[in-house]
Protein backbone atom coordinates (compact mmCIF):
# COMPACT_ATOMS: atom_id res chain seq x y z
CA UNK A 1 0.00 0.00 0.00
CA UNK A 2 1.63 3.75 -0.51
CA UNK A 3 1.88 5.98 1.75
CA UNK A 4 -0.63 8.58 0.25
CA UNK A 5 -3.67 5.25 -0.10
CA UNK A 6 -2.40 4.89 3.69
CA UNK A 7 -3.74 8.12 4.61
CA UNK A 8 -6.56 9.38 2.73
CA UNK A 9 -9.28 7.89 5.24
CA UNK A 10 -8.16 10.00 7.56
CA UNK A 11 -7.34 12.76 4.86
CA UNK A 12 -10.85 13.00 4.31
CA UNK A 13 -12.26 12.75 7.70
CA UNK A 14 -10.29 16.29 8.42
CA UNK A 15 -10.66 17.64 5.12
CA UNK A 16 -14.58 17.20 5.42
CA UNK A 17 -14.56 18.40 9.07
CA UNK A 18 -12.83 21.51 7.73
CA UNK A 19 -14.94 22.05 4.34
CA UNK A 20 -17.93 21.20 5.75
CA UNK A 21 -18.71 21.30 9.57
CA UNK A 22 -15.50 24.24 9.68
CA UNK A 23 -17.23 27.47 8.61
CA UNK A 24 -20.17 26.23 9.94
CA UNK A 25 -18.75 25.86 13.55
CA UNK A 26 -16.87 29.48 13.29
CA UNK A 27 -19.80 31.21 11.88
CA UNK A 28 -22.59 29.61 14.87
CA UNK A 29 -20.25 29.18 17.50
CA UNK A 30 -17.27 31.80 17.24
CA UNK A 31 -17.64 32.87 21.00
CA UNK A 32 -16.34 29.22 22.73
CA UNK A 33 -12.44 29.21 22.92
CA UNK A 34 -12.70 25.31 23.38
CA UNK A 35 -14.12 25.23 19.46
CA UNK A 36 -11.52 27.89 18.42
CA UNK A 37 -8.81 25.68 19.77
CA UNK A 38 -10.35 22.64 17.94
CA UNK A 39 -10.96 24.18 14.82
CA UNK A 40 -6.89 25.41 14.58
CA UNK A 41 -5.95 21.90 15.81
CA UNK A 42 -7.58 20.25 13.01
CA UNK A 43 -6.05 22.64 10.38
CA UNK A 44 -2.86 22.09 12.04
CA UNK A 45 -3.37 18.23 11.18
CA UNK A 46 -4.01 18.43 8.14
CA UNK A 47 -1.12 20.87 7.08
CA UNK A 48 1.07 18.53 8.97
CA UNK A 49 -0.46 15.25 6.93
CA UNK A 50 0.08 17.41 3.15
CA UNK A 51 4.08 18.43 4.31
CA UNK A 52 4.47 14.06 5.03
CA UNK A 53 2.79 13.59 1.66
CA UNK A 54 4.88 15.96 0.02
CA UNK A 55 8.05 14.84 1.52
CA UNK A 56 7.42 11.03 0.74
CA UNK A 57 6.49 11.86 -2.90
CA UNK A 58 10.35 13.56 -2.92
CA UNK A 59 11.70 10.42 -1.38
CA UNK A 60 9.98 8.42 -3.90
CA UNK A 61 11.50 10.82 -6.48
CA UNK A 62 14.90 10.07 -5.08
CA UNK A 63 14.77 6.56 -4.85
CA UNK A 64 13.56 6.04 -8.73
CA UNK A 65 16.20 8.74 -9.24
CA UNK A 66 18.55 6.35 -7.81
CA UNK A 67 17.45 3.48 -9.41
CA UNK A 68 17.89 4.87 -12.70
CA UNK A 69 21.48 6.21 -11.51
CA UNK A 70 22.65 3.66 -10.42
CA UNK A 71 21.71 1.35 -13.74
CA UNK A 72 22.88 3.72 -15.83
CA UNK A 73 26.24 4.34 -13.90
CA UNK A 74 29.47 2.04 -14.09
CA UNK A 75 29.02 -1.36 -11.65
CA UNK A 76 29.87 0.48 -7.94
CA UNK A 77 32.02 -1.46 -5.31
CA UNK A 78 30.08 -4.36 -3.10
CA UNK A 79 30.58 -2.13 -0.19
CA UNK A 80 29.12 0.75 -1.75
CA UNK A 81 26.56 -0.57 -2.56
CA UNK A 82 25.64 -2.27 0.47
CA UNK A 83 25.97 1.23 1.91
CA UNK A 84 23.20 2.78 -0.43
CA UNK A 85 21.05 0.03 0.54
CA UNK A 86 21.24 0.00 4.22
CA UNK A 87 20.62 4.04 3.86
CA UNK A 88 17.17 3.28 1.79
CA UNK A 89 15.88 1.22 4.27
CA UNK A 90 16.25 3.27 6.75
CA UNK A 91 14.39 5.76 5.12
CA UNK A 92 11.88 3.51 3.85
CA UNK A 93 11.19 2.22 7.04
CA UNK A 94 11.18 5.49 9.14
CA UNK A 95 8.55 6.77 6.63
CA UNK A 96 6.42 3.22 7.25
CA UNK A 97 6.11 3.73 10.77
CA UNK A 98 5.35 7.38 10.77
CA UNK A 99 2.39 5.95 8.04
CA UNK A 100 1.72 3.45 10.12
CA UNK A 101 1.18 5.75 13.23
CA UNK A 102 -1.23 7.99 11.62
CA UNK A 103 -3.13 5.24 10.32
CA UNK A 104 -3.94 4.08 13.76
CA UNK A 105 -4.41 7.36 15.16
CA UNK A 106 -6.86 7.83 12.21
CA UNK A 107 -8.45 4.32 13.45
CA UNK A 108 -9.25 5.35 17.13
CA UNK A 109 -10.35 8.73 16.16
CA UNK A 110 -13.09 6.60 13.79
CA UNK A 111 -13.95 4.03 16.40
CA UNK A 112 -14.02 6.57 19.29
CA UNK A 113 -16.93 8.93 16.80
CA UNK A 114 -19.07 5.76 16.45
CA UNK A 115 -20.11 5.87 19.91
CA UNK A 116 -21.92 8.82 21.43
CA UNK A 117 -20.27 7.97 24.99
CA UNK A 118 -17.22 10.02 25.95
CA UNK A 119 -14.57 7.89 27.44
CA UNK A 120 -11.10 8.46 28.92
CA UNK A 121 -9.30 6.46 26.95
CA UNK A 122 -9.94 7.40 23.21
CA UNK A 123 -8.15 10.53 21.49
CA UNK A 124 -8.22 13.81 22.77
CA UNK A 125 -9.66 14.97 19.21
CA UNK A 126 -12.52 12.69 19.38
CA UNK A 127 -13.52 13.94 22.78
CA UNK A 128 -13.54 17.56 21.72
CA UNK A 129 -15.53 16.87 18.67
CA UNK A 130 -18.05 15.07 20.82
CA UNK A 131 -17.92 18.25 23.22
CA UNK A 132 -18.84 20.37 19.93
CA UNK A 133 -21.39 18.29 18.88
CA UNK A 134 -23.17 18.12 22.47
CA UNK A 135 -22.71 21.78 22.20
CA UNK A 136 -24.38 22.24 19.13
CA UNK A 137 -27.14 19.58 20.05
CA UNK A 138 -27.80 21.80 23.05
CA UNK A 139 -28.18 24.92 21.02
CA UNK A 140 -30.74 23.59 18.66
CA UNK A 141 -32.70 22.24 21.16
CA UNK A 142 -32.68 25.11 23.26
CA UNK A 143 -33.59 27.29 19.64
CA UNK A 144 -36.41 24.78 19.09
CA UNK A 145 -37.86 25.63 22.53
CA UNK A 146 -37.65 29.50 22.31
CA UNK A 147 -39.20 29.07 18.42
CA UNK A 148 -42.34 26.73 20.08
CA UNK A 149 -42.87 29.22 23.41
CA UNK A 150 -42.89 32.13 20.28
CA UNK A 151 -45.88 34.27 20.71
CA UNK A 152 -47.25 32.83 23.89
CA UNK A 153 -47.56 35.53 26.50
CA UNK A 154 -48.34 35.34 30.47
CA UNK A 155 -48.21 37.22 33.30
CA UNK A 156 -49.74 37.32 37.13
CA UNK A 157 -51.18 40.29 39.13
CA UNK A 158 -51.43 40.87 42.87
CA UNK A 159 -53.28 43.03 44.21
CA UNK A 160 -54.05 44.29 48.27
CA UNK A 161 -56.45 46.79 49.31
CA UNK A 162 -56.89 47.99 53.18
CA UNK A 163 -59.69 50.60 53.19
CA UNK A 164 -60.69 52.30 56.54
CA UNK A 165 -64.18 54.12 56.13
CA UNK A 166 -65.20 57.05 58.55
CA UNK A 167 -69.29 58.92 58.78
CA UNK A 168 -70.72 55.76 57.62
CA UNK A 169 -74.83 55.87 57.85
CA UNK A 170 -76.14 54.26 60.76
CA UNK A 171 -77.96 51.80 58.29
CA UNK A 172 -74.61 50.47 57.47
CA UNK A 173 -73.47 46.89 58.39
CA UNK A 174 -70.12 47.59 57.16
CA UNK A 175 -68.63 50.06 59.70
CA UNK A 176 -64.91 48.53 60.14
CA UNK A 177 -61.89 48.76 57.94
CA UNK A 178 -61.59 45.93 55.63
CA UNK A 179 -58.39 44.28 53.86
CA UNK A 180 -58.94 42.40 50.62
CA UNK A 181 -56.32 40.46 48.24
CA UNK A 182 -56.86 39.39 44.56
CA UNK A 183 -54.55 37.19 42.38
CA UNK A 184 -54.53 36.87 38.50
CA UNK A 185 -53.13 34.76 36.14
CA UNK A 186 -53.51 34.96 32.55
CA UNK A 187 -51.63 33.17 29.54
CA UNK A 188 -52.24 33.83 25.77
CA UNK A 189 -51.41 30.87 23.49
CA UNK A 190 -51.76 31.65 19.68
CA UNK A 191 -52.79 29.25 17.07
CA UNK A 192 -51.36 27.47 13.76
CA UNK A 193 -52.46 29.97 11.17
CA UNK A 194 -55.71 29.54 8.91
CA UNK A 195 -54.15 30.54 5.61
CA UNK A 196 -54.23 34.62 6.82
CA UNK A 197 -56.37 34.26 9.75
CA UNK A 198 -54.53 34.49 12.70
CA UNK A 199 -56.19 33.28 16.13
CA UNK A 200 -55.31 32.65 19.72
CA UNK A 201 -56.56 31.34 23.02
CA UNK A 202 -57.05 33.76 25.71
CA UNK A 203 -57.38 32.15 29.19
CA UNK A 204 -57.18 33.75 32.90
CA UNK A 205 -57.38 32.51 36.51
CA UNK A 206 -58.59 34.40 39.62
CA UNK A 207 -58.30 34.60 43.46
CA UNK A 208 -59.12 36.15 46.30
CA UNK A 209 -60.40 36.89 49.83
CA UNK A 210 -62.31 39.88 50.84
CA UNK A 211 -65.76 41.65 49.85
CA UNK A 212 -64.00 44.78 50.93
CA UNK A 213 -66.36 48.12 51.65
CA UNK A 214 -68.85 47.15 49.02
CA UNK A 215 -72.11 45.75 51.31
CA UNK A 216 -72.34 49.53 52.06
CA UNK A 217 -75.65 51.21 51.55
CA UNK A 218 -74.38 53.47 48.14
CA UNK A 219 -74.84 53.25 44.78
CA UNK A 220 -71.25 53.12 43.97
CA UNK A 221 -68.96 50.42 45.60
CA UNK A 222 -66.12 51.61 47.41
CA UNK A 223 -63.89 48.78 45.99
CA UNK A 224 -64.07 47.39 42.31
CA UNK A 225 -60.55 45.50 42.98
CA UNK A 226 -62.39 43.00 45.70
CA UNK A 227 -63.05 39.23 44.85
CA UNK A 228 -64.40 36.52 46.86
CA UNK A 229 -66.20 33.07 45.69
CA UNK A 230 -69.27 33.66 47.00
CA UNK A 231 -70.96 30.45 48.41
CA UNK A 232 -67.95 29.53 50.09
CA UNK A 233 -66.32 29.14 53.53
CA UNK A 234 -64.46 32.55 53.66
CA UNK A 235 -61.37 31.08 54.45
CA UNK A 236 -61.19 28.77 51.91
CA UNK A 237 -59.61 30.98 48.82
CA UNK A 238 -61.13 29.11 45.55
CA UNK A 239 -59.42 29.91 42.60
CA UNK A 240 -61.97 30.15 39.44
CA UNK A 241 -61.40 30.06 36.08
CA UNK A 242 -62.74 33.81 34.79
CA UNK A 243 -61.95 33.97 31.07
CA UNK A 244 -61.43 31.19 28.43
CA UNK A 245 -62.22 32.54 25.06
CA UNK A 246 -60.70 31.91 21.50
CA UNK A 247 -60.43 34.85 18.77
CA UNK A 248 -59.99 34.34 15.06
CA UNK A 249 -58.43 37.53 13.59
CA UNK A 250 -59.60 37.74 9.49
CA UNK A 251 -57.94 40.44 7.37
CA UNK A 252 -59.87 41.83 4.64
CA UNK A 253 -60.98 41.94 1.71
CA UNK A 254 -60.81 37.84 1.94
CA UNK A 255 -58.64 36.30 -0.06
CA UNK A 256 -56.57 39.75 -0.47
CA UNK A 257 -53.10 40.31 -0.05
CA UNK A 258 -52.41 40.26 3.48
CA UNK A 259 -49.85 42.80 4.10
CA UNK A 260 -51.96 45.62 2.47
CA UNK A 261 -55.24 44.65 4.23
CA UNK A 262 -56.61 47.64 6.16
CA UNK A 263 -59.83 46.04 7.77
CA UNK A 264 -59.99 43.21 10.04
CA UNK A 265 -62.67 41.12 10.95
CA UNK A 266 -62.58 39.83 14.92
CA UNK A 267 -64.72 37.01 16.12
CA UNK A 268 -64.38 35.98 19.70
CA UNK A 269 -66.51 33.00 21.79
CA UNK A 270 -66.27 31.93 25.38
CA UNK A 271 -66.71 32.47 28.57
CA UNK A 272 -65.08 36.64 29.49
CA UNK A 273 -64.83 39.56 30.86
CA UNK A 274 -67.60 42.14 28.54
CA UNK A 275 -65.64 45.12 29.52
CA UNK A 276 -62.20 43.66 27.74
CA UNK A 277 -64.30 44.44 24.69
CA UNK A 278 -66.72 47.09 25.58
CA UNK A 279 -67.25 50.49 27.44
CA UNK A 280 -63.09 50.94 28.15
CA UNK A 281 -61.02 54.17 29.07
CA UNK A 282 -57.45 54.53 28.62
CA UNK A 283 -57.53 56.43 31.87
CA UNK A 284 -60.32 54.70 33.70
CA UNK A 285 -60.41 51.02 33.15
CA UNK A 286 -57.90 49.38 35.76
CA UNK A 287 -58.73 49.05 39.54
CA UNK A 288 -55.36 47.31 40.05
CA UNK A 289 -53.74 50.74 39.09
CA UNK A 290 -55.80 53.98 38.41
CA UNK A 291 -59.67 54.70 40.53
CA UNK A 292 -61.17 51.93 42.68
CA UNK A 293 -64.43 52.88 43.11
CA UNK A 294 -66.61 50.95 40.82
CA UNK A 295 -68.41 53.67 38.86
CA UNK A 296 -64.82 55.11 37.77
CA UNK A 297 -64.07 51.39 36.21
CA UNK A 298 -66.87 51.32 34.11
CA UNK A 299 -70.13 52.83 33.20
CA UNK A 300 -71.57 52.86 36.50
CA UNK A 301 -75.48 51.64 35.39
CA UNK A 302 -73.33 48.64 33.75
CA UNK A 303 -71.27 47.89 36.91
CA UNK A 304 -72.73 49.30 39.75
CA UNK A 305 -76.27 49.17 38.27
CA UNK A 306 -76.12 45.62 37.34
CA UNK A 307 -77.11 45.92 33.82
CA UNK A 308 -73.76 43.96 32.27
CA UNK A 309 -75.38 40.66 33.39
CA UNK A 310 -72.58 38.87 34.10
CA UNK A 311 -72.34 36.08 37.01
CA UNK A 312 -71.21 36.93 40.95
CA UNK A 313 -67.48 36.50 39.67
CA UNK A 314 -68.04 38.93 36.76
CA UNK A 315 -67.68 37.15 33.98
CA UNK A 316 -70.42 35.85 31.20
CA UNK A 317 -70.10 33.43 28.34
CA UNK A 318 -70.70 34.73 25.17
CA UNK A 319 -70.18 35.77 21.55
CA UNK A 320 -68.35 38.86 20.18
CA UNK A 321 -68.25 39.85 16.82
CA UNK A 322 -65.59 43.31 15.51
CA UNK A 323 -65.20 45.07 12.26
CA UNK A 324 -62.13 47.37 12.31
CA UNK A 325 -61.26 49.96 9.75
CA UNK A 326 -57.84 50.78 9.13
CA UNK A 327 -57.23 52.79 6.07
CA UNK A 328 -56.64 56.27 7.55
CA UNK A 329 -54.43 55.03 10.22
CA UNK A 330 -53.67 56.24 12.60
CA UNK A 331 -57.02 57.39 13.09
CA UNK A 332 -59.18 54.26 12.92
CA UNK A 333 -63.00 53.26 13.34
CA UNK A 334 -64.70 50.18 14.75
CA UNK A 335 -67.92 48.86 15.09
CA UNK A 336 -69.07 45.66 17.58
CA UNK A 337 -71.44 43.72 18.93
CA UNK A 338 -71.47 40.99 21.74
CA UNK A 339 -74.00 38.58 22.66
CA UNK A 340 -73.75 37.23 26.46
CA UNK A 341 -75.29 35.01 28.58
CA UNK A 342 -77.98 37.36 31.56
CA UNK A 343 -80.01 36.03 34.04
CA UNK A 344 -79.70 35.61 38.40
CA UNK A 345 -75.90 34.75 38.62
CA UNK A 346 -74.55 32.36 36.20
CA UNK A 347 -78.46 30.40 35.29
CA UNK A 348 -77.74 31.59 31.75
CA UNK A 349 -81.61 30.37 30.88
CA UNK A 350 -83.46 31.85 27.89
CA UNK A 351 -79.60 32.87 26.50
CA UNK A 352 -81.30 33.05 22.83
CA UNK A 353 -84.80 34.52 23.99
CA UNK A 354 -83.51 36.69 26.60
CA UNK A 355 -79.67 37.74 26.54
CA UNK A 356 -77.63 40.85 27.31
CA UNK A 357 -76.57 42.53 23.48
CA UNK A 358 -74.29 45.52 23.64
CA UNK A 359 -73.63 47.06 20.64
CA UNK A 360 -70.73 49.69 20.01
CA UNK A 361 -68.70 52.26 17.82
CA UNK A 362 -65.81 53.49 18.20
CA UNK A 363 -62.95 55.71 16.57
CA UNK A 364 -59.54 56.63 17.61
CA UNK A 365 -58.62 60.40 16.31
CA UNK A 366 -56.05 62.98 16.60
CA UNK A 367 -56.64 66.07 18.23
CA UNK A 368 -54.32 69.12 19.82
CA UNK A 369 -51.55 68.30 17.98
CA UNK A 370 -51.19 64.93 16.99
CA UNK A 371 -52.41 63.40 20.51
CA UNK A 372 -54.67 60.38 20.86
CA UNK A 373 -58.23 60.92 21.78
CA UNK A 374 -60.59 57.15 21.76
CA UNK A 375 -64.78 57.81 21.59
CA UNK A 376 -66.81 55.62 21.73
CA UNK A 377 -70.78 55.30 22.39
CA UNK A 378 -72.72 51.69 23.06
CA UNK A 379 -76.22 50.56 23.62
CA UNK A 380 -77.44 47.39 25.53
CA UNK A 381 -80.73 45.42 26.68
CA UNK A 382 -80.56 42.83 29.14
CA UNK A 383 -83.68 40.58 28.78
CA UNK A 384 -83.11 39.03 32.25
CA UNK A 385 -82.02 42.33 33.97
CA UNK A 386 -82.70 42.58 38.17
CA UNK A 387 -84.88 45.53 39.28
CA UNK A 388 -84.36 47.01 42.75
CA UNK A 389 -87.03 45.02 43.79
CA UNK A 390 -85.50 41.74 42.80
CA UNK A 391 -87.86 41.23 40.25
CA UNK A 392 -86.58 40.41 36.45
CA UNK A 393 -87.23 42.53 33.97
CA UNK A 394 -85.81 43.89 30.45
CA UNK A 395 -83.44 47.19 31.24
CA UNK A 396 -82.24 48.83 28.11
CA UNK A 397 -79.48 52.06 28.16
CA UNK A 398 -76.59 53.80 26.09
CA UNK A 399 -73.24 54.86 27.17
CA UNK A 400 -70.66 57.08 26.04
CA UNK A 401 -66.95 56.75 27.12
CA UNK A 402 -64.36 58.89 25.97
CA UNK A 403 -60.58 59.57 26.91
CA UNK A 404 -58.60 62.06 24.87
CA UNK A 405 -54.92 63.45 25.68
CA UNK A 406 -54.20 67.14 26.00
CA UNK A 407 -50.93 67.07 27.13
CA UNK A 408 -47.68 65.00 26.93
CA UNK A 409 -48.53 63.62 30.34
CA UNK A 410 -51.96 64.80 31.01
CA UNK A 411 -54.98 62.33 29.97
CA UNK A 412 -58.38 63.95 30.46
CA UNK A 413 -61.92 61.30 30.82
CA UNK A 414 -65.20 61.10 31.02
CA UNK A 415 -68.53 58.90 30.84
CA UNK A 416 -72.34 58.93 30.70
CA UNK A 417 -74.81 56.53 30.79
CA UNK A 418 -79.07 56.54 30.58
CA UNK A 419 -81.15 54.44 31.82
CA UNK A 420 -83.81 53.92 28.57
CA UNK A 421 -86.27 51.27 30.57
CA UNK A 422 -86.30 49.15 33.61
CA UNK A 423 -86.67 49.60 37.52
CA UNK A 424 -83.46 51.12 38.71
CA UNK A 425 -82.32 52.59 41.58
CA UNK A 426 -80.27 55.82 39.62
CA UNK A 427 -81.32 56.09 35.85
CA UNK A 428 -78.51 58.68 34.57
CA UNK A 429 -74.66 58.47 35.95
CA UNK A 430 -71.68 61.20 34.66
CA UNK A 431 -67.81 60.61 35.50
CA UNK A 432 -65.65 62.95 34.65
CA UNK A 433 -61.64 63.22 35.51
CA UNK A 434 -58.09 62.78 34.46
CA UNK A 435 -54.87 61.01 34.93
CA UNK A 436 -51.15 63.59 35.14
CA UNK A 437 -48.24 61.39 34.31
CA UNK A 438 -45.56 62.08 36.85
CA UNK A 439 -42.98 62.92 34.33
CA UNK A 440 -43.99 66.61 35.08
CA UNK A 441 -42.21 66.04 38.56
CA UNK A 442 -39.25 63.85 37.37
CA UNK A 443 -41.42 60.80 38.55
CA UNK A 444 -42.39 59.14 34.60
CA UNK A 445 -43.53 55.90 36.73
CA UNK A 446 -45.97 57.54 38.85
CA UNK A 447 -49.11 58.92 38.43
CA UNK A 448 -51.88 61.61 40.05
CA UNK A 449 -55.96 60.61 39.70
CA UNK A 450 -58.46 62.48 40.09
CA UNK A 451 -62.28 62.28 39.51
CA UNK A 452 -66.06 63.45 40.09
CA UNK A 453 -69.17 60.87 39.85
CA UNK A 454 -72.64 62.11 39.65
CA UNK A 455 -75.64 59.29 40.29
CA UNK A 456 -78.99 60.78 39.20
CA UNK A 457 -81.66 59.31 42.05
CA UNK A 458 -84.46 57.30 39.58
CA UNK A 459 -88.44 58.25 39.58
CA UNK A 460 -89.24 54.87 40.44
CA UNK A 461 -86.82 54.61 43.02
CA UNK A 462 -87.59 58.19 44.30
CA UNK A 463 -90.87 56.57 45.21
CA UNK A 464 -90.67 52.97 46.03
CA UNK A 465 -87.73 53.18 47.79
CA UNK A 466 -89.51 53.84 51.49
CA UNK A 467 -90.77 50.93 51.37
CA UNK A 468 -87.38 48.67 50.57
CA UNK A 469 -86.38 46.86 53.47
CA UNK A 470 -82.76 47.40 53.24
CA UNK A 471 -83.40 51.42 52.69
CA UNK A 472 -86.20 52.61 55.03
CA UNK A 473 -85.53 56.13 53.71
CA UNK A 474 -87.26 58.24 50.85
CA UNK A 475 -84.01 58.26 48.26
CA UNK A 476 -83.47 61.61 46.33
CA UNK A 477 -81.03 63.51 44.67
CA UNK A 478 -77.88 62.39 43.45
CA UNK A 479 -75.04 60.64 45.20
CA UNK A 480 -71.98 62.30 44.17
CA UNK A 481 -68.49 60.50 44.51
CA UNK A 482 -64.87 62.23 45.03
CA UNK A 483 -61.91 59.88 44.50
CA UNK A 484 -58.28 60.85 44.07
CA UNK A 485 -55.13 58.65 44.28
CA UNK A 486 -51.77 58.67 43.90
CA UNK A 487 -49.45 55.61 42.44
CA UNK A 488 -45.79 55.33 43.33
CA UNK A 489 -44.37 53.43 41.52
CA UNK A 490 -40.83 51.34 43.36
CA UNK A 491 -39.68 49.33 40.31
CA UNK A 492 -41.46 47.91 37.16
CA UNK A 493 -43.37 45.29 39.10
CA UNK A 494 -44.09 46.77 42.38
CA UNK A 495 -46.47 50.14 42.99
CA UNK A 496 -48.29 51.44 46.31
CA UNK A 497 -51.31 54.06 45.63
CA UNK A 498 -52.80 55.93 48.54
CA UNK A 499 -56.35 56.10 48.11
CA UNK A 500 -58.71 58.49 48.95
CA UNK A 501 -62.73 58.77 48.35
CA UNK A 502 -65.44 60.33 49.25
CA UNK A 503 -69.30 59.61 48.93
CA UNK A 504 -71.64 62.66 49.61
CA UNK A 505 -75.95 61.54 49.78
CA UNK A 506 -74.92 58.01 49.47
CA UNK A 507 -77.70 55.88 48.20
CA UNK A 508 -79.87 59.13 47.52
CA UNK A 509 -80.28 59.35 51.58
CA UNK A 510 -80.40 63.21 51.86
CA UNK A 511 -80.35 63.08 55.72
CA UNK A 512 -76.91 60.95 55.33
CA UNK A 513 -73.73 61.95 56.49
CA UNK A 514 -70.62 62.25 54.10
CA UNK A 515 -68.78 59.09 53.76
CA UNK A 516 -64.53 59.37 53.92
CA UNK A 517 -62.53 56.24 52.75
CA UNK A 518 -59.53 55.62 53.15
CA UNK A 519 -57.49 53.18 51.75
CA UNK A 520 -53.90 51.84 50.57
CA UNK A 521 -53.22 49.73 47.36
CA UNK A 522 -50.27 47.75 46.51
CA UNK A 523 -50.08 45.79 43.35
CA UNK A 524 -47.39 43.75 42.01
CA UNK A 525 -47.22 42.38 38.15
CA UNK A 526 -45.07 40.41 36.52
Amino acid sequence: MQPSARRRPLALLVAALLAGSGPALAEDLPTDPSQKELIQLLKQMNQRLEKLEQRNAQLEKQVAQQGTTSRKRQPQSPLAAAVMDKVQGHQEEGLEKRVEALEAQNTRVAQGLESEEVSENEPELTARLKAVEYQSLDMLKMARTVEALDGITAGVSFTTVAQKPSGMPASSTVNNSQLNYRGDIFVSLPLDNIGDVESRIFAQIRVGQGSGLNAMPSYSKPNASAFRVLGTDPDNSVAVLGQAWYQATIPLPFGGYKPRSREKLEVNFGKMDPFVFFDQNAAANDETKQFLNTVFVHNPLLDAGGDIGVDANGFAPGFRMSYLNETEKPETWRLSGGVFGAGQGANYTRFFSSPMVILQAETQRKFFDGLTGNYRVYYWHNGQATAYDSQVESHSGIGISADQRVGDGLTLFGRYGHQLTGHVRFNRALTLGTEINGSYWDRGGDSIGLAYAWLHTSSDFNRDSAGISDYGFTAMGAEQVLETYYRYRINKQFEVSPDFQYLARPGGDPDAKATKILGLRAQITF
